[in-house]
């Protein structure tokens, strides 16, 4: 199976939500609470909602799963994976450091990705065995054999919830020559660029990371749970991922603390 016919319906989806997202940028909207606690807005929902209308058109035995509405099943191998703006509270806050996210899943393995930037115009696209791509243009990760070298990203100290994985947190930020903070699955994305050398983040939903992993893996590098193993739909949600796989090792050591 080519993943890469269904490329066009990812761009397709990732272009409806993106205009949804475009005319509730930086307007007033009302902020609600789930039950995680996490925001979400109106703009969240329609999104979704366009890209699930299009997905049941083009392929309605395709099963769906979505931050925002109930997960839909399908008799093919096939299951797509959205989240139309993964970065909430970037987005309620008017600052572009969200993405729409598009991924399409084969027997429960990513293989397809869009990673979509609708303010600055900046997408990433990967497929299994056809490599990664920013903007049109192939992409790989850079060198960095050392984490002392090393640029690492998370998007907030405040998913790092339990003892163990704050404490996991402090032994990788002792240990890498930088680190910063917010982008959602952009520091991703900037990794697969070359801009980024690790992202180690926690209490992450199947949305939020299996859409990273072909775009990851694709330009180069690795993305795991914090054991090493591959993720999946029933990942934990703990997530680490490097541009250079040299540095895989040593975090999970750290991690493992």
């Amino acid at each position: 199976m080519d993943p890469l016919r269904y490329l066009p319906l990812a761009l397709e989806l990732a272009d409806l939500a993106g205009e949804v997202v475009r005319a509730h940028f930086r307007t007033p909207l009302d902020v609600e609470r789930k039950e995680d606690e996490s925001p979400v807005t109106a703009a969240d929902r329609k999104a979704e909602e366009v890209m699930r209308r299009r997905l049941a058109e083009a392929v309605p035995d395709h099963a769906v799963w979505g931050e925002e509405y109930a997960h839909r099943e399908g008799r093919a191998p096939f299951a797509w994976c959205l989240d139309p703006i993964d970065g909430t509270k970037a987005f309620i806050t008017g600052r572009p450091l969200f993405a729409v996210l598009v991924a399409l899943l084969f027997e429960g393995r990513p293989v397809l990705t869009v990673v979509d930037q609708p303010i600055l115009g900046d997408r990433w696209t990967a497929c299994r065995g056809h490599g990664a791509r920013w903007n049109g243009r192939p992409i790989r990760t850079r060198p960095c054999p050392e984490l002392a070298r090393a640029s690492a990203s998370a998007t907030s100290p405040d998913m790092f919830a339990s003892p163990a994985q704050k404490r996991a947190l402090a032994r990788v930020q002792e240990r890498v020559g930088l680190m910063v903070w917010g982008g959602d699955a952009v520091g991703y994305a900037l990794m697969a660029s070359g801009f980024v050398d690790v992202v180690v983040e926690a209490s992450l939903k199947p949305y939020d990371y299996l859409p990273l992993v072909p775009l990851i893996e694709e330009a180069g590098g690795r993305i795991s749970d914090w054991q090493g193993r591959p993720l999946g739909l029933d990942s934990a949600g703990e997530v680490v991922a490097v541009g250079d796989p040299r540095l895989h090792a040593p975090l999970l050591e750290l991690l493992a603390g």
